[in-house]
């Protein structure tokens, strides 16, 4: 049984950039999310229409997981994210339309595990998946979630990461593990790599 798995590749969305294994895609001093995932989702030309009808949460994952994505041919890849603010802001405008009229548009992102689903079916991803609220970043728990499904062998890869949105701040990072990779995944490398920004 391997014990040893690497991370692949990682992606950041913060402080108005999109990078991937470091390296800026997208720029856009903004300090409007809405006009900032936007111009990211036609920057790096996705092409998925379900994007404009997501919350924030799932643009925000979606996108970071686009990025880390878009060449993969592998699809038992399993998904485990994490966040501080669960999905609160939409929580939010969900409460504030059930003093007129309670719009389902919204109440289906009324679950921070909807962006899995978002993700799952844009790449059609079709192994296991969990989503962790946390006080702040844990990469303890993130490498042991995804080393147990990897050992497991219920997913050939693993997407993990922290997507956290709140009342217009936003912070992602997500990174892709496997057999083979550039850095040994473990708690230190998940940890430095989530400092790089």
């Amino acid at each position: 049984m391997n014990n040893t798995f690497y991370i692949q590749r990682y992606a950041h969305i913060s402080d108005h950039e999109v990078s991937l294994n470091g390296e800026t895609l997208y720029e856009n001093t903004t300090d409007d999310f809405s006009e900032f995932i936007k111009g990211a989702y036609q920057h790096l030309q996705i092409d998925y229409s379900k994007f404009f009808k997501m919350d924030n949460l799932s643009k925000l994952a979606f996108i970071a997981a686009d990025v880390l994505l878009e060449n993969e041919s592998e699809n038992n890849i399993g998904l485990v994210f994490s966040n501080k603010a669960s999905s609160l802001d939409t929580d939010r405008k969900h409460q504030e339309s059930l003093q007129t009229y309670a719009s389902p548009a919204v109440f289906v992102y009324t679950l921070p595990n909807i962006c899995l689903g978002e993700i799952s079916i844009k790449h059609k991803l079709y192994s296991e998946n969990g989503f962790f609220i946390f006080d702040k970043f844990n990469a303890q728990a993130l490498h042991t979630y995804a080393n147990s499904l990897l050992q497991e062998d219920k997913a050939e890869k693993m997407l993990c990461g922290w997507v956290d949105f709140d009342n217009g701040n936003y912070d992602a990072f997500l990174y892709v593990v496997a057999k083979k990779g550039t850095f040994v995944h473990s708690t230190t490398e998940i940890n430095r790599l989530y400092q790089i920004k």
